[in-house]
């Protein structure tokens, strides 16, 4: 058996000082993750200090095409509000196809980046998207807080408080996920701007989310699935598990990319 200190405070800074005045203390955002391993005993931290009840990190705010969600906010409601699917429906969908109901009506936007499970849906929305990510100390974009498996440029007392990003022209997102699980064996974010294409792959890299070049740059010329015709991924850093080799991966980030391009095209 082990000990932990249960914390509930109702704003960022107080959520900070607790966890300065903690031996070995830990944010839980939803809880997706640090409950499970703290259940395994993978994790037993002396303090967990709960964000969910802080009112500044919730909610959606939509204003034209400019968006910010609070780090707090659910997948749930970002797969339900209305303002953001008139200008992002992509994000939307995300969201509505990340776990099953239990976990999109516990689990958080900011909670899902900060851990940055390599086969997690919003990082690659993210990075697709150029987002801004938001904490306590500093705004970072999606390029600079991603650095790689399970890492992300936060400090220990830092807090992703929101992330914002300018809406796309078009933007689509397609998964294959785990049947059981319903992670990303490989999901693909595309999002088409004036000035190009940024497209984002999860689930597949052996350092988590990254960008596939090759694919921004052949869509960047055409905003079609044609146009990805004979295009092959390199199978190299990419991972292979008991649910698909590498090769297989690399096979599926030019199929669900196809299939972004399409839901963006409507």
């Amino acid at each position: 058996m082990y000990q932990t200190t249960y914390h509930r405070p109702s704003s960022v800074a107080e959520a900070v000082r607790m966890l300065g005045e903690a031996a070995d203390g830990k944010f839980l955002g939803g809880g997706q993750t640090l409950i499970p391993t703290m259940k395994q005993r993978l994790a037993a931290p002396s303090d967990v200090i709960d964000l969910r009840h802080i009112a500044e990190l919730k909610g959606i705010t939509v204003s034209g095409r400019d968006v910010r969600i609070g780090a707090g906010t659910t997948h749930e409601e970002v797969a339900n509000h209305s303002g953001l699917a008139a200008v992002c429906p992509a994000i939307c969908y995300l969201a509505g196809h990340i776990g099953d109901p239990h976990v999109r009506h516990m689990g958080t936007i900011g909670g899902s980046i900060s851990n940055n499970d390599p086969a997690a849906d919003y990082p690659s929305a993210m990075l697709a998207l150029n987002a801004m990510i938001h904490t306590s100390k500093r705004a970072l974009s999606a390029d600079e807080f991603f650095t790689g498996l399970f890492g992300t440029a936060l400090d220990e007392d830092e807090i992703v408080t929101a992330v914002s990003f300018t809406a796309p022209e078009k933007a689509g997102y397609a998964k294959f996920p785990n049947p059981a699980s319903r992670y990303a064996l490989t999901g693909v974010f595309v999002a088409k701007r004036p000035e190009g294409v940024r497209v984002a792959v999860t689930g597949a890299g052996e350092d988590g989310v990254f960008r596939a070049t090759a694919i921004e740059n052949a869509l960047s010329r055409s905003f079609e699935p044609s146009v990805l015709d004979g295009i092959a991924m390199s199978a190299d850093g990419l991972m292979s598990d008991i649910h698909a080799s590498a090769e297989y991966r690399a096979n599926l980030i030019v199929v669900m990319a196809k299939r972004a391009v399409q839901a963006a095209n409507g």
